[in-house]
């Protein structure tokens, strides 16, 4: 076979295998946009509040509508707990979950009814370190509280945990414009792709 031959098999390879990427990450990206839109209406134990950033440890507004969501959740009687997770960040002086039960006690939900774990940094850790509580509180159905387009990647890892977990994405987000959505939606898609290839 020529040098010239050669070249084009190459060149055609090269472009199946560039369709086949661009195919995964479009398939991908429409699996996460569609879940994003599924809500379970259901009552569960608890509802899993995964952390977001602090800020002069305050929740961020991302962060905000989350336990916004969770604390509408306990006030409508869907959920007797809920759980928030989230470590400690760099620079921080409060844990995600720390400023999350502050908030959520500001804002009426009863103390005794707020479970928090401090040692996470990641969405799969949330889960991970929430597991003991759940088991302590005799906790089954739960329903996990994120942002619409997290929602397809949090509940794979909940499903691969064996969580008896439920969608709740929060009703507002600041994730809304398309300028917003984009970059949220382009991270997911390789956060869920690395989470398939390495499981973390």
């Amino acid at each position: 076979m020529n040098p010239r031959s050669l070249l084009g098999s190459g060149f055609r390879v090269l472009l199946v295998a560039i369709g086949l990427l661009v195919a995964l990450l479009v398939a991908v990206a429409v699996d996460i946009l569609v879940y994003a839109g599924q809500s379970d209406p259901g009552v569960a134990d608890a509802a899993i509040v995964l952390g977001a950033a602090v800020y002069d440890d305050e929740p961020t507004p991302v962060f905000a509508e989350r336990l916004r969501h969770a604390a509408a959740l306990e006030e409508a009687g869907r959920v007797k707990w809920i759980v928030v997770t989230g470590g400690l960040a760099e620079g921080d002086t409060l844990a995600e979950a720390e400023a999350g039960r502050d908030w959520l006690i500001r804002a009426g939900v009863p103390p005794q009814n707020i479970l928090i774990e401090t040692q996470s940094r990641t969405t799969r850790l949330n889960l991970v370190h929430a597991l003991p509580l759940l088991l302590e509180h005799d906790i089954g159905r739960v329903l996990i509280v994120s942002d619409p387009l997290h929602m397809r990647r949090a509940m794979r890892m909940a499903a691969d945990l064996g969580l008896d977990a439920h969608p709740s994405p929060t009703p507002t987000s600041r994730f809304e414009s398309p300028g917003t959505q984009l970059p949220m939606l382009i991270r997911e898609v390789y956060f869920t792709l690395s989470y398939l290839v390495t499981g973390q």
